[in-house]
């Protein structure tokens, strides 16, 4: 999914919610949805990881992912595996 995919997907989610078609949290669901689909179809040389917690990072490595998910929660020692 390209950028602009996922903000209309974003878009129809919250104009939805607006006129009262659907609820807070199914908004947050696709509004979560359309981001994550984002984020794990990146082309070249960075890739989605998740933590052990359910952190979600993009990284251009393992190790760099483990960096970042310790800089976002201050655990010590983080597992990731990537979102394919």
């Amino acid at each position: 999914m390209d950028r602009i995919a996922a903000l209309r997907r974003i878009e129809d989610a919250l104009a939805e919610f607006e006129t009262g078609d659907t609820e807070l949290e199914e908004c947050e669901r696709r509004v979560r949805a359309a981001v994550r689909t984002f984020a794990t179809e990146f082309d070249g040389d960075r890739s989605a990881y998740r933590s052990g917690s359910g952190t979600i990072v993009v990284a251009t490595s393992e190790r760099k992912a483990r960096e970042r998910v310790r800089e976002l929660t201050d655990v010590e020692a983080p597992t990731v595996e990537r979102i394919d």
